[in-house]
């Protein structure tokens, strides 16, 4: 399944990007924006009520409207803009003004699996949600260490690079998004 396999790579490339959260986000909003564990605290908390308000009611009526393809690249689209927009926030204004466009990054998981779902036979199924599973679990364990050192090099570096770890993310939905473009029309 050649085309179930470019999509594993993008939701390889989209777990990887998503690893910059648990790896970074306090440190570089506490850097960054000076901001307390209250503070990064709320902010998760309204991430979480717009992935909820994306998940709940949005992805459903896109996918209706737009169509799995348009709707996958719609979301990588976002999340590129999003990071992109994390990782150049002057303060913590302008990250929060950026919250709802990364929100919308949560359209491309859903619609990923979507397409890559009727790829495979029923009798595939759970052979396809284990390979999910184990390209997570690598996302997983390479992603914190790579934003990681990222981030704690951009540290070193003259002028104000912390947001580096957020532009990595943006690099990746990049990646994935092209991978994306290049499915054939008849997949979505």
């Amino acid at each position: 399944h050649p085309e179930v396999f470019m999509l594993a790579g993008v939701m390889f490339l989209i777990g990887l990007a998503h690893m910059v959260y648990p790896s970074t986000f306090v440190l570089y909003a506490d850097y960054r924006f000076h901001w307390g564990s209250q503070m990064a605290g709320v902010t998760l908390m309204i991430v979480g009520l717009l992935a909820a308000i994306i998940q709940g009611g949005l992805i459903g009526r896109a996918i209706k409207a737009w169509g799995e393809r348009r709707t996958l690249l719609f979301g990588l689209g976002m999340g590129t803009l999003g990071f992109t927009l994390y990782g150049l926030a002057p303060t913590g204004y302008w990250f929060w003004a950026a919250m709802p466009i990364m929100a919308m990054w949560g359209f491309a998981t859903p619609a990923a699996q979507a397409l890559m779902t009727r790829q495979v036979a029923p009798t595939e199924q759970g052979r396809l949600q284990g390979v999910l599973g184990g390209l997570s679990a690598l996302a997983a364990f390479v992603g914190p260490f790579a934003f990681a050192q990222l981030y704690a090099w951009s540290l070193t570096l003259p002028g104000s690079w912390s947001g580096a770890a957020m532009m990595g993310g943006a690099v990746l939905l990049s990646a994935a998004t092209l991978v994306a473009l290049t499915l054939r029309r008849r997949t979505a």
